[in-house]
């Protein structure tokens, strides 16, 4: 493997490929330090510090994995690059319902460039929202136990907070594009992992103090636990990868077609049907809507209703995790519902001539994959559900008791997304490699899904 990442240099647009994504990456790591106008940081950081262990602290932890940290320090990146992560979502899921997008999503390259553009404008209008209620949650002192974050609030901070922060989401928009088109790709998703591998150190730091191994009165992790810590981070990795690789393969067997004096067709090959076909979105999904009531209740927090709601749906509450863990059940079958049609790809089947063996071709098929696609996407469901309350299960002061920072590591979106952008990025690597005649980073055969 190691002799694998030397290759990567030996080949010229390789090695500037991997360079420019590297440069990016930093300047997008060094805005996540440059402040926003008008807002006192040394104050929200105190706030932020004095709430860490609390359900708030794990909220605001949760919300700002996204940005690498960049919500705590209220920089120009606070923002982070959800929205285009939720326009991106939304209008995936628009094409289903409106026509005239799904025909536009079938033109090919065109249709493709006008849906990126649209998902350009739905980011800036998510953004402006979003950065409006962050601006008067910021100028409320009651959101701060009386802390005053905003010397001089109104109007003029409110439009100067709206137009920095959504500004930095757009920039972190186009750095995801430049990946894309000069980088070794997947750029949105390398920007989002490099944001929440930044808090590594942060958590390894965290987890020195805490064992304190030089000072053993002040230690506050047991050496067993730590031990326990590290055996189920391997664990949960290990599960991650086989999930997230993982596939059923359907058999599929095309016709012999003779046309003119060449006969085609008669190979067998296979369907793969992915483990985990909806990705990660189910969970980012569902933190959106349990999360909603507590962002709310943020920005009002004179409405007892929805502190109370916020409250009950707090992170390490039974409501909190038995809802959230029907929502991320409920929207993997529903984002699978959506990406795979049964009856489309058994049409397209049956029209190069292939077909299930054993199962009859047209409708007989599409209840077939759409039976198994069933079973399969259950498993995956249950299998997100368990990943994503993992870090909240370590945390708990019953358990482990240990801060959400160092659990968040064991588990959630946040491991999901570094394992699967690795995973992408080391098979965009390798197929380059192997194209010009390079050892890949495996000796033998190439990385691949399981069966």
């Amino acid at each position: 493997m190691l002799k694998a990442y030397t290759n990567i240099f030996k080949i010229p647009d390789l090695r500037a490929k991997v360079l420019f994504t590297l440069a990016i990456i930093i300047v997008y790591r060094i805005g996540a330090y440059v402040p926003t106008p008008g807002i006192d940081g040394t104050a929200l950081a105190r706030f932020f510090q004095s709430i860490s262990h609390t359900p708030g602290g794990t909220l605001f932890g949760i919300m700002g994995m996204f940005s690498g940290g960049a919500l705590q320090k209220a920089t120009i990146f606070a923002l982070g690059i959800m929205p285009y992560v939720s326009a991106s979502i939304i209008l995936q899921l628009l094409t289903v319902v409106i026509p005239q997008l799904e025909k536009m999503a079938k033109e090919g390259e065109e249709g493709r460039k006008k849906i990126i553009q649209y998902t350009r404008y739905g980011t800036v209008i998510l953004g402006l929202i979003q950065t409006f209620f962050i601006s008067l949650w910021l100028e409320n002192p009651n959101a701060f136990q009386g802390t005053v974050i905003v010397p001089n609030p109104g109007w003029g901070f409110r439009l100067m907070t709206m137009l920095t922060l959504t500004t930095g989401t757009a920039f972190i928009m186009w750095l995801g594009e430049q990946i894309d088109q000069y980088g070794i790709g997947n750029g949105i998703s390398i920007v989002i992992t490099a944001g929440i591998i930044e808090s590594v150190p942060t958590a390894l730091w965290q987890t020195f103090l805490l064992l304190s191994p030089f000072d053993s009165s002040r230690q506050e992790l047991a050496w067993w636990k730590f031990a326990l810590m590290i055996a189920l981070f391997i664990g949960t990795v290990v599960g991650v990868i086989l999930i997230i690789q993982g596939q059923r393969k359907i058999a599929v067997q095309y016709a012999k077609q003779i046309r003119g004096h060449r006969m085609y067709g008669g190979q067998n090959t296979f369907l793969p049907l992915k483990v985990n076909q909806a990705g990660v979105i189910p969970i980012i999904f569902a933190q959106s809507v349990i999360l909603f009531p507590a962002t709310i209740a943020g920005f009002f927090p004179g409405a007892g209703f929805l502190t109370q709601a916020a409250h009950s749906l707090a992170p390490g509450q039974a409501a909190h995790s038995i809802l959230y863990a029907l929502l991320i059940l409920f929207f993997t079958f529903f984002y699978t519902a959506i990406t795979f049609n049964p009856i489309e790809v058994s049409e397209n089947l049956q029209k190069f001539g292939g077909f299930v063996p054993g199962i009859r071709p047209g409708k007989n098929t599409a209840e077939y994959l759409d039976y198994v696609m069933t079973r399969i996407a259950a498993s995956g469901a249950v299998f997100l559900a368990i990943i994503a309350l993992f870090p909240q299960i370590i945390s708990s002061p019953k358990l482990l008791n240990i801060p959400f920072l160092i659990a968040s590591f064991f588990g959630g979106t946040g491991l999901l997304i570094i394992v699967g952008v690795i995973l992408d990025t080391m098979k965009q690597i390798e197929s380059q490699l192997l194209m010009r005649h390079y050892e890949g980073f495996v000796k033998k055969g190439k990385l691949k899904a399981r069966r």
